[in-house]
């Protein structure tokens, strides 16, 4: 907690590199999830494949995958990034599928009867109601992503997990509870942020 104390400004800093990383991989993350979480719901045929073999990437062991991206794209900020990205797809795919696949169909079906095209069916009826569901699984796959980019340090990129690994180096505990407690810190900010967000959501369906 003293590093903490006597280095806010690198504190700061590491922290929105941490969170900044996390973004942006979730918004990519999502733009691929969105569709394959939408063919799975149109598809329930496809959906336990899709989603299992989703589910089987995510089991990959973080370490494993990051060694694995490293031959193909080098140190840095990319592997960290890619890996992101792979981890959050089954957790948001699963939540777009449930979110759409849970849509009252008499709403679909008195929708289409109005003469409304697909694409306007998924946008005015089924987008707003699974809205809360599928801001769940962001909030669950954004959580995941603060844990996982700590490894990013591991391969060469920025953020909160430099502190705990060069605390690891130099035997420096308060750079390792430094690192720990900025990480939970952001964790528990995006959660309530999304939680709040999710309330907000659901307040306005019922």
């Amino acid at each position: 907690m003293s590093y903490a104390l006597e280095h806010p400004y690198r504190m700061m800093e590491l922290t929105g590199v941490h969170f900044g990383t996390v973004a942006i991989a979730l918004a990519v993350a999502f733009a691929i999830a969105f569709p394959l979480g939408l063919w799975a719901a149109r598809r329930p045929r496809v959906a336990p494949w899709l989603l299992g073999a989703l589910g089987a990437l995510y089991t990959i062991p973080s370490l494993a995958l990051l060694a694995v991206l490293v031959e193909f794209v080098g140190l840095g900020s990319a592997p960290i990034f890619v890996a992101l990205v792979v981890y959050a797809q089954f957790m948001l795919a699963r939540n777009v599928a449930a979110g759409i696949g849970g849509v009252d169909r008499a709403q679909v079906d008195a929708a289409r009867g109005l003469g409304m095209s697909p694409a306007q069916i998924l946008v005015r009826v089924e987008l707003p109601q699974a809205f809360p569901v599928i801001l769940g699984g962001v909030r669950i796959a954004a959580i995941a992503s603060i844990a996982i980019a700590t490894l990013g340090s591991y391969v060469g990129s920025d953020g909160l997990g430099t502190l705990i690994f060069n605390g690891l180096t130099l035997h420096q505990s308060s750079m390792i509870v430094a690192g720990s407690l900025g990480v939970s810190a952001l964790a528990i900010v995006v959660d309530a942020t999304l939680r709040l967000s999710e309330r907000v959501a659901r307040g306005k369906l019922s």
